[in-house]
């Protein structure tokens, strides 16, 4: 429905006074809209739920207790292999590297980080895209990339996991898919939520660092041959072997993939997975595809 504008609202007005009995009074109200303030507006339930939630705080806090503790032990036995993950030509889309050089001395031990929503929160680009219409776009993200250090948060639990795999001789490598272009943004992100320093091409490898864009095999390949992996974390199935995102996989092949067989050993056991509900492959699928033939109920006709 078309709305008049001032102009016919106003005509209409004297038209009516023209014809009106003397003494009646017509009102005129004309209701102008005014613009909700974006922080009144509910954010999205995931965002509510991973960045404000207590939940979220205490499942990543518990996920990175498990992850040190895990590696620490898996250091103190000193493994002969890294941990399972994703690397290029490997039989079932994950293989593992020796933690031995060539000459046979040992490699140093490293666990492998992704950075987005694993370690670091982006409370300011989550921020911007919860009270800002349109959605996701890639030149605003790559300007957070470059820009945004002063408005990221770490993820809980995740300053403390680095510090103590630190102190026990264990570097924390960051294998992530911002852009090697902004390498130095990333590195001063991370540095502002608490995470320490990260060098691009040593302890950072970026989206850009090769020709696979962003599939992460390759550069788990590039890690694994200068450290003994003892553990990965990720908020995505990508993280630990790009396999899982090969293809059309729909949400439940997916899911099966994930939880069956030799990957459902991994988690907890060198694989250790962060909850992000908010973005990713992980919330992909429509009705049919989440709820199969043999999960779709309906309620009785003398229940409706």
């Amino acid at each position: 429905m078309r709305i008049a504008g001032p102009l016919a609202v106003g005509t209409a007005a004297l038209a009516l006074a023209g014809c009106a009995t003397p003494g009646a009074q017509i009102e005129q109200r004309v209701e102008v809209a005014t613009p909700a303030d974006p922080l009144d507006q509910p954010a999205p339930d995931s965002m509510r739920w991973l960045y404000g939630s207590g939940e979220a705080a205490a499942a990543s806090i518990q996920a990175y207790r498990m992850l040190v503790d895990y590696a620490l032990e898996a250091a103190s036995a000193w493994p002969e292999e890294s941990a399972p993950m994703g690397l290029p030509g490997a039989v079932g889309g994950v293989g593992t590297a020796s933690c031995r050089d060539s000459d046979g001395s040992a490699k140093p031990p490293a666990v492998v980080f992704d950075a987005d929503e694993t370690l670091i929160l982006n409370l300011g680009y989550e921020y911007w895209d919860a009270s800002t219409p349109g959605g996701y776009d890639p030149k605003v993200w790559s300007a957070w990339e470059r820009d945004g250090a002063a408005h990221v948060a770490p993820v809980p639990g995740a300053v403390t996991a680095l510090k103590r795999l630190r102190e026990a001789g264990i570097t924390p490598v960051f294998n992530t898919n911002r852009l090697a272009e902004n390498a130095q943004g990333t590195v001063a992100a991370l540095s502002a939520a608490g995470l320490g320093d990260a060098v691009h091409g040593e302890t950072l490898f970026l989206k850009g660092d090769d020709a696979t864009g962003s599939r992460k095999d390759a550069r788990r390949e590039t890690i694994a041959a200068r450290y003994c992996v003892l553990a990965l974390a990720g908020d995505n199935l990508g993280d630990f072997a790009d396999v899982f995102n090969d293809g059309d996989r729909s949400p439940q092949a997916r899911r099966d993939l994930a939880g069956r067989g030799t990957f459902a050993q991994m988690w907890g056991n060198g694989w250790f997975v962060l909850p992000n509900p908010v973005y990713g492959a992980s919330i992909k699928g429509n009705v049919g595809e989440v709820f199969l033939p043999n999960a779709r109920w309906n309620p009785p006709e003398e229940a409706e």
